[in-house]
């Protein structure tokens, strides 16, 4: 068992992720190995206790390990990037964009061949792309041939990365397909979106958003804001503005340390405590209004998604937190010049001169000695600080991020930004686990895709 000290007591957690919250007095029973024979049953009945002798125990204890660990099956992900070239020029970019009239940023026809090779080869009857840039809207004509190329499949997704400032009829006609959905950028408040984006342009995006919204509904149409750490908008304010387009999720993420980023937002590499304090405070608003009006149910994305890593593992493909998270196995990203990477954020680092973290091209294959070196560290399952740490269970490892912000993989895991992220993220996410109010139960019953919280959502022990 590991353990974490709350404000309420110590969060006791097993290897399966099975979870326990203790009072102080039974936390130094328990230490002092004086529990009485009730506690102890009752431990063993939760799957606390393993029984040496008891093979069923043994057996149920190892599977519940073994669901934790995520698991990379045949390659059906892709993210490709048609077209570096953008028609905007946002300062906190994370892939430093082409210009919108330059040249060789583009697929070639090679390229293209090597891209539609790789799609015929899949081994999978389920396919999800996701169209990167860049703005993959300049090339219609590479978005409708990958698309078509996939017809083969029997479940297939396509996600179209858009900043929205121009709809051409081709771009909506490849909309209007129902498997085919739009991830966009909505910085926040409007005057927050102007400033940071789109500037002169805003009222194109507005106009275009509402009338993609009015024409397909919501669930087609995520958008995500980015932020500025340092004087982030008004908490109403941004949701109102989602709302007021009927948007019902919120990935609230602060600048990236990525791209032009790197150069132009310095302070991006670590989040600081102010941050932090503004994410819990956004997170506890959704709550509040979602209990007020429950007409639409509001979630932070990135909440959501740790909530369910606690309740429901192997529920998600969030590779940030998939542990062992191998790259270059179900996922890979294919660039505007047929250079492979393990992800969009390693593509980002060698566009901006970092590192170059390419595991290969989609002419020769990505089966490489790069792509094996990065995988000797793509786990936290032997990492001295994570064997110890209560949230292992819950948690992953993202090597790239560690060498975007340090230039290495071997940093303290306790020093790093995605360790002090999540550490924070995670106590958080057990706050409300543990709380009877009817509105913080409400809202996690809609993040759990479940009728109604069961009156005891955690264990607790006194």
């Amino acid at each position: 068992m590991k353990v974490r000290a709350l404000d309420e007591g110590s969060l006791f957690v097993n290897d399966t992720g099975r979870f326990f919250l203790a009072s102080d007095a039974f936390a130094q029973r328990l230490h002092d190995d004086a529990l009485s024979q009730a506690e102890t049953d009752e431990l063993r009945l939760q799957g606390n206790i393993i029984d040496p002798d008891d093979d069923f125990s043994l057996h149920s204890h190892a599977y519940g390990i073994a669901e934790r660990l995520g698991g990379a099956n045949s390659l059906d992900y892709l993210i490709l990037v048609p077209t570096l070239r953008c028609n905007l020029d946002c300062s906190y970019c994370q892939v430093s964009r082409a210009g919108v009239n330059q040249r060789g940023f583009d697929w070639s026809d090679e390229t293209l061949g090597g891209v539609l090779r790789s799609i015929d080869e899949l081994a999978t009857d389920s396919i999800k792309i996701e169209f990167q840039g860049g703005e993959p809207t300049l090339r219609p004509d590479l978005l409708r041939t990958i698309i078509e190329r996939c017809e083969r499949f029997a479940h297939k997704q396509f996600v179209i990365c858009t900043n929205l400032q121009n709809l051409s009829a081709d771009v909506l006609s490849i909309f209007d397909r129902d498997d085919v959905y739009i991830s966009t950028s909505l910085d926040g408040s409007i005057a927050m979106h102007r400033m940071q984006r789109t500037g002169p342009l805003t009222d194109a995006f507005l106009d275009n958003l509402s009338s993609l919204t009015a024409r397909y509904g919501p669930g087609k149409i995520s958008a995500l804001p980015t932020l500025d750490p340092r004087a982030p908008a008004d908490i109403d304010e941004i949701i109102d503005t989602f709302s007021a387009f009927g948007l019902t999720s919120i990935f609230l993420r602060p600048i990236n340390f990525q791209g032009f980023a790197r150069k132009r937002h310095k302070q991006s590499r670590e989040q600081d405590e102010g941050w932090r304090s503004y994410y819990e405070r956004f997170v506890r608003r959704i709550i509040e209004r979602n209990w007020l009006d429950k007409s639409s149910v509001l979630e932070e994305s990135y909440f959501s998604i740790c909530l369910r890593r606690v309740f429901q593992p192997g529920a998600d493909r969030h590779v940030d937190l998939r542990n062992p998270n191998p790259v270059g196995v179900d996922y890979v990203v294919i660039d505007y010049d047929g250079t492979v990477y393990p992800t969009d954020e390693a593509r980002m680092l060698a566009r901006s001169g970092v590192i170059d973290l390419s595991i290969g091209d989609v002419q020769t294959g990505w089966n490489t000695p790069e792509r094996l070196a990065l995988n000797e560290a793509s786990t936290n399952q032997f990492d001295p600080s994570c064997t110890v740490c209560a949230y292992q269970p819950f948690c992953g490892r993202d090597l790239i991020d560690d060498l975007a912000r340090y230039g290495r993989v071997d940093i303290e895991r306790t020093e790093t930004e995605f360790c002090r992220k999540h550490l924070h993220i995670f106590d958080f996410v057990f706050e409300p686990i543990y709380s009877q109010d009817p509105a913080v139960r409400y809202s996690l019953a809609m993040w759990l895709r479940l009728p109604a919280i069961p009156e005891q959502l955690g264990v607790r022990i006194s």
